[in-house]
């Protein structure tokens, strides 16, 4: 007799041994199993054939965990009393059974009536079934046995699944792709392919990709080569923080108040003052803040029966020739105080009957004149904006003299020459630059509210043809509106450019290059027709440069317009006054019950708030 195979032995024979506990040995290539009777003769197991579920064959693990699955019923061949403390061997439990190494092939389900119960199935090699030494169960009806289950389903496959009892990699179909990927050519996509018009594709694909990034970085250089900047030094000309306010008004100051009602050519309804009321620097800033003038006179006197002469009117030093370096030709030096104009500057008169009626609104116009000026160079201003329906903010230049005539549009200068007891107004005006000028009204307001800010040039041949429309534009805020926060105002000015922005060069409004000269520009008409008279008209700037009228000395002001009748504030039914009626401002103050609670009541809110001012020339 042969001692029992070894695990090892047993694995490298081709039909495994099942030994059972208190069985014979029976001869090399044969298997003798327990008899399910109780007699211990043996008989064939009727169980068929099963696969087990565990692929370990050398793990210690127990073979023999019961079915998922059982079936109740009774069997007579069962012996009661049989316990695991009995110590007696348990007629239907089985050893470990040793299956041959497997040749890749998974288990198949199959039903018990499809195997064959014949002692033949034996004598074949086929395994016996679980339900052959699976022990009774007890239940509640009796005692049942466990039976023979079939293998679970088989899995679908994956490209990391391998064959029961094999090493090997199961291979499953995919679709073929028309890209084949490589990892030494992941960083070339046009190499992955085979197809030629995808690769075709892909070198359009990339192609553009190439041009439109090259474009941009092209693009980017024009932009950053095409700014244009002040060449040479900066001479420091005005540096004012109003850290005090020491030096800021009175004689010699380094602002100049202008005092008048003549609503400097524009029709503006306010006077402006000397007052510390409009303004006055507090805590390190600049206020210029409007006032009703019925909170001095009241506002019955506004309406009628009341003369009003404002005090300090400045006419004769902004009007007179002693305001300006330049001589202007006239006939008779002696007649050029012009006595209508001057009590329009000075004084009004309200009448109830003729719908006149008193500037309703006191401000403050400041100028550089006596203190600053510059010809090129770089003016620099932080400041808030006024909060106020019809409120009307602006920071602008003028010439210091006269060299190619007034600006009566712009209100600036009323220079008339008298022959006998005709007056010739002068037709060469100079040029105006807008830094900043916006509108007190909110972002709701459909004619650019207090989100927008404007720069611009005005110039043209008469006082009447102002080509202002080719040389301006605007900056809009989305979120907000200027009268929220400071910002700083800039202008950079040469021979060659004019750039007006607001906090970045990014945010310019008028960048302005001086390529040819303003009488090409501006493509005026031979003659113009005034009324009935025929007007030829010539270059007013022959003599300048390119640049001209921009080509002299200009100063700085500072203002709080209210309201006008020049078209800032376009007709609308927003509006509570026409620019053409002759009672525009009486029809302005009748209406201050829809506006003046705009206005905030603390004076510094509704001011425009300047916190610093800065002038280079360029030197």
């Amino acid at each position: 007799m042969s001692a029992p195979p070894t695990n090892e032995e047993a694995l490298s024979e081709p039909h495994p041994k099942f030994v059972i506990e208190g069985g014979n040995e029976g001869d090399e290539g044969h298997a003798f199993f327990h008899s399910r009777n109780t007699s211990g003769t043996h008989s064939n197991a009727e169980s068929p054939t099963m696969t087990p579920r565990s692929l370990s064959f050398g793990a210690v693990t127990n073979p023999f965990s019961p079915p998922a699955s059982v079936a109740s019923f009774s069997s007579p061949e069962y012996t009661p009393g049989w316990s695991p403390a009995s110590q007696s061997p348990q007629p239907h439990y089985p050893f470990p059974e040793i299956r041959p190494r497997s040749s890749g092939v998974n288990s198949v389900s199959t039903s018990i009536a499809d195997l064959s119960r014949s002692s033949s199935s034996l004598n074949g090699n086929s395994r016996p079934g679980t339900a052959d030494f699976a022990p009774p169960v007890r239940t509640s009806s009796g005692f049942r046995l466990r039976e023979s289950f079939a293998s679970p389903r088989t899995r679908p496959l994956t490209i990391y699944s391998t064959a029961q009892g094999s090493g090997t990699k199961v291979q499953r179909d995919r679709p073929k792709s028309t890209m084949l990927m490589s990892t030494t050519t992941l960083s070339k996509p046009w190499l992955q392919t085979r197809d030629p018009y995808t690769r075709i594709a892909y070198f359009i694909t990339y192609g553009v990709m190439m041009i439109g990034v090259a474009a941009g970085a092209f693009r980017c250089w024009l932009g950053w080569n095409s700014v244009a900047l002040l060449e040479g030094n900066l001479c420091p000309v005005l540096d004012e923080n109003f850290d005090s306010s020491d030096g800021i008004f009175g004689d010699n100051g380094k602002f100049f108040r202008e005092v008048d009602m003549s609503g400097f050519g524009n029709g503006e309804f306010e006077m402006t003052t000397a007052s510390e009321n409009n303004s006055f620097v507090q805590d390190g800033f600049l206020y210029i803040s409007p006032t009703l003038t019925s909170d001095n006179i009241g506002g019955a006197a506004v309406v009628d029966g009341t003369v009003y002469n404002i005090t300090g009117c400045t006419y004769n030093t902004t009007q007179g020739l002693s305001y300006t370096t330049a001589t202007t030709q006239v006939v008779n030096t002696s007649q050029t105080f012009n006595i209508a104009e001057y009590n329009k500057a000075c004084s009004a008169v309200s009448n109830s009957t003729s719908g006149k009626v008193i500037n309703p609104v006191q401000s403050a116009r400041l100028s550089t004149r006596y203190s600053a000026s510059i010809k090129y160079g770089r003016v620099e201003v932080r400041a808030k904006n006024p909060t106020g329906d019809w409120l009307w903010p602006a920071i602008w230049m003028l010439p210091v003299d006269n060299t190619y005539g007034p600006w009566p549009l712009s209100g600036e200068f009323y220079t008339f020459e008298w022959v006998g007891s005709d007056v010739l107004a002068v037709i060469t005006p100079h040029g105006e630059i807008d830094i900043m000028e916006a509108r007190g009204n909110g972002p709701s307001y459909p004619k650019q509210g207090s989100n927008y800010v404007r720069g611009s040039l005005n110039w043209g041949p008469l006082t009447w043809l102002n080509a202002v429309s080719k040389t301006y534009g605007w900056r809009v805020m989305h979120r907000g509106s200027y009268d929220q926060d400071f910002h700083t105002y800039t202008l950079e000015w040469d021979q060659s450019f004019i750039r007006i922005y607001v906090d970045s060069r990014l945010h310019h409004y008028l960048d302005l290059r001086m390529n040819e000269d303003f009488w090409k520009r501006g493509d005026f008409p031979a003659v113009v027709q005034n009324g009935s008279e025929a007007i030829i008209l010539d270059n007013p700037w022959v003599n300048g440069t390119k640049a001209a009228p921009f080509d002299q000395s200009f100063y700085l002001i500072l203002d709080v317009a209210v309201g006008g009748t020049s078209g800032w504030f376009p007709d609308g039914s927003e509006k509570p006054w026409l620019d053409g009626s002759a009672t525009a401002m009486g029809d302005f103050w009748s209406a201050r019950s829809q506006w003046s609670p705009s206005w905030p009541s603390d004076a510094r809110d509704r001011a425009m708030v300047i916190d610093y001012v800065k002038m280079w020339q360029l030197c």
